[in-house]
C-alpha cells in the first residue's frame, strides 16, 4: 500500500508541477474541435434563424425537431460534416503522437524542461511514439472485439435461463472485466512509451517487452492506482452532469459551454495523472542504475624488456 501511495502520490506531484501541459492539450482539443464543427455550425445557423427551431432548440433539446433540421433540403448531407470531423480527428491524434514524448520527458525531470529539449524529444520519438501506438491499437482491438464478442454470448446464453436478473448481473460483470483487462492493457503500452522515451530505446520491441513484463509483474500496484485515477475521473464527469443539471438553464448558453470546457479539462488531470503514474514506477523499477566507476590505481613500471648486461669479471689466474 505505500508502494502505491508512492507512485500515485509522485505521479500527481509531476501533473502538478507541469500543469502548462494540460493546458496546452485542452487548447489544441478545444481549436481542432472548433474546426471540424465549422460545417455544421454553418449550416444550422441558416436554419435556426427561423424562430421555430430555434426556440424548440435553445428552450430545451426536442429530438424530433433536430431530425426535422437534419432532414431539410437545404442542410448538407451528413456526410460532407463527418469527414471534416474524422480529419481533425485524426489529426488530433498525430499531435498526441507528436507532443507526449515531451510530456513523458518532462515528467521525468526534476526541472523545468526547456521549449527547446521539449521539442527535441518530440522529434526524436515521434517515428517510436506511432510505432507504439500501432501496436497497442491491434492489441487492445482485438482483444476488446474477444471480450464484448464473450460477454454478448455469455449474456445472451443467460437470458435463457429463469432469472430475469441474471442477464443483468452478468453484463455488469462482463463489463467490469472488459474494463480491468483493457487497463491492463493500457498500463502495458504507457510503460513501453515510457520506456522508449526515458530510456532512449530505437527498437521498440523492445520497450514492449519490457512493458509487458513489468505490468504483469507489478499488476496489482499499478492496476489500482490506475483504477483510482479512473474513478477520480468519473467523480469528475458526475458532478460536471450535475452542476450542468442543476445550475444551468437550457437557454444558457454561455455557462454551458464556460461549465463543459471546465470539465473538459479537469477530465484531463487523471489522464495525464495515468501517465505521471507510469514515469513514476519507470524511475523507481525500470531504469536501470548507474554504477559510479572508481579510479584504478596505477601499476607499477614493468621491468625492461632487454635488460643491460652485467660486465663479468674473472678472477685472476694463480
Amino acid at each position: 500500500m505505500n508502494d502505491q501511495k508512492g507512485i500515485l502520490s509522485s505521479g500527481l506531484g509531476r501533473v502538478m508541477r507541469n500543469k502548462r501541459y494540460i493546458f496546452w492539450f485542452w487548447l489544441l482539443n478545444l481549436t481542432l474541435a472548433y474546426f471540424a464543427t465549422s460545417g455544421f455550425r454553418r449550416a444550422a445557423h441558416a436554419i435556426l434563424d427561423h424562430r421555430f427551431y430555434s426556440e424548440r432548440l435553445t428552450h430545451g433539446f426536442d429530438l424530433g425537431v433536430f431530425i426535422a433540421m437534419l432532414m431539410r433540403p437545404e442542410f448538407p448531407p451528413t456526410d460532407s460534416l463527418s469527414v471534416p470531423a474524422l480529419c481533425f480527428g485524426f489529426l488530433f491524434f498525430l499531435a498526441t503522437a507528436l507532443f507526449l514524448p515531451g510530456v513523458f520527458l518532462g515528467y521525468s525531470s526534476t526541472y523545468r524542461l526547456p521549449r527547446e529539449e521539449f521539442f527535441r524529444a518530440c522529434g526524436r520519438n515521434l517515428w517510436r511514439y506511432i510505432r507504439i501506438m500501432v501496436v497497442a491499437g491491434i492489441v487492445m482491438g482485438i482483444i476488446a472485439g474477444l471480450l464484448f464478442a464473450a460477454n454478448i454470448a455469455i449474456v445472451k446464453k443467460a437470458g435463457e435461463s429463469t432469472s430475469e436478473l441474471l442477464p443483468v448481473k452478468l453484463q455488469f460483470i462482463g463489463m467490469g472485466v472488459i474494463f480491468l483487462v483493457m487497463t491492463t492493457l493500457r498500463i502495458w503500452f504507457d510503460l513501453a512509451e515510457a520506456d522508449a522515451v526515458l530510456n532512449d530505446q530505437r527498437a521498440v520491441r523492445k520497450s514492449i517487452a519490457a512493458g509487458f513484463r513489468h505490468t504483469f509483474r507489478s499488476l496489482g500496484r499499478l492496476l489500482g492506482s490506475y483504477v483510482i485515477a479512473a474513478l477520480v475521473a468519473i467523480i469528475i464527469l458526475l458532478g460536471g452532469i450535475w452542476i450542468w443539471l442543476k445550475a444551468v438553464s437550457p437557454e444558457g448558453v454561455i455557462g454551458a459551454f464556460a461549465l463543459s470546457q471546465i470539465t473538459l479539462l479537469l477530465l484531463l488531470i487523471p489522464r495525464f495523472w495515468q501517465r505521471g503514474i507510469a514515469v513514476s514506477y519507470w524511475q523507481q523499477k525500470m531504469l536501470v542504475p548507474v554504477v559510479a566507476m572508481k579510479p584504478v590505481e596505477p601499476l607499477p613500471p614493468a621491468p625492461p624488456l632487454n635488460p643491460e648486461p652485467v660486465p663479468v669479471t674473472r678472477a685472476p689466474v694463480a
